[in-house]
């Protein structure tokens, strides 16, 4: 398989258009922008949430362990109530922690998710990692991790699936090779594959894959989490960032936004200031042009989110990073 040429096909269709949606193997329509949720404290989240969707946001990206669901869902339900939206306007995405993978657990766990966030039904579920911990664990402790069974936790995914009680259901933080052990035995394949990915982490080979399998690439921290303190990219002051917004008259955040877009990805910005949230869904109505996109290669390549909070030598499934990623670092 030709990377170049399969992501070049992916992004010549996308390079002028707007962009708004993107199709999924189920047939569905995911909104291309939605607002993340990571690390938006309580008390901030819901007014992010109600200034996103007054704002034209369709698509909400929340998780269980990001300990703010509860929130979200009054948020939501207000906005209902007030009819500034339907249900069936909004993609309200979640995740299945850790510690619910045992396909007895998994149901129960998106219950409490539905429960939080007011909901009868989720567009899309996904694994949130390729790791398990023990039922009981909070935190992060390593004596937690257990030795995963992707394969069995998916089949109770098809189950939600097949209920309707998630309309998709995909996977977190898969690399190629995860994604293709899954594509094996999967009876229903995942629509979606959520993974880091901006201008200085392009994902270009898994990418590929995903475009050649039927999978969406949907990025998490597009912007690199520049409010992160764990994090310590500086993807929005890079130069050639900096040099594509200056002649282009938009922002390095909106750039980088903007090359998810035309790469074929659906991207989660988080912000909980008003004006951010506004500049970030400004992404629709104009274009990087082919010369300036083609400078995209030449940003220096760096994962941020490195999970090493899953790795450790005696416990759980994975010794090193290299091991969790499975070489692509």
């Amino acid at each position: 398989m030709n990377v170049v040429s399969v992501i070049n096909r992916s992004i010549c269709k996308m390079s002028k258009a707007a962009i708004r949606f993107f199709e999924l193997n189920t047939g569905a329509k995911v909104p291309s922008v939605g607002l993340g949720t990571w690390q938006s404290e309580p008390g901030l989240v819901g007014a992010a949430v109600t200034t996103a969707v007054k704002g034209g946001y369709r698509h909400i990206d929340c998780a269980q362990v990001y300990g703010n669901e509860k929130e979200i869902g009054s948020a939501l339900k207000k906005l209902f109530e007030d009819r500034v939206v339907k249900r069936e306007d909004l993609w309200i995405t979640s995740k299945l922690w850790c510690k619910d993978h045992a396909p007895q657990d998994v149901p129960a766990a998106l219950d409490r998710t539905l429960q939080d966030l007011q909901l009868d039904y989720i567009d899309l579920y996904l694994i949130h990692w390729p790791v398990s911990m023990k039922k009981e664990s909070i935190g992060f402790k390593p004596e937690n991790l257990s030795q995963p069974n992707i394969p069995a936790t998916w089949k109770a995914m098809e189950a939600l699936y097949d209920s309707g009680k998630a309309r998709a259901i995909g996977v977190s933080n898969f690399s190629c090779k995860k994604l293709g052990d899954l594509l094996e035995v999967a009876r229903i394949p995942p629509a979606v594959n959520q993974v880091e990915c901006h201008p200085a982490w392009q994902q270009s080979k898994l990418q590929a894959f995903c475009i050649s399998k039927g999978v969406h690439l949907s990025g998490y921290s597009p912007l690199g989490s520049p409010g992160t303190s764990s994090m310590k990219g500086e993807v929005l002051k890079n130069p050639i960032l900096k040099m594509v917004a200056e002649k282009l008259g938009k922002s390095p955040a909106q750039v980088a936004l903007r090359w998810g877009l035309q790469m074929g990805h659906s991207i989660l910005p988080k912000s909980t200031t008003e004006s951010r949230i506004k500049e970030n869904f400004e992404v629709f109505d104009w274009s990087i042009p082919e010369d300036l996109f083609a400078k995209f290669s030449e940003i220096e390549q760096v994962r941020l989110v490195k999970g090493t909070a899953f790795v450790h030598e005696t416990y759980g499934a994975y010794k090193t990073v290299e091991e969790l990623w499975d070489g692509e670092i």
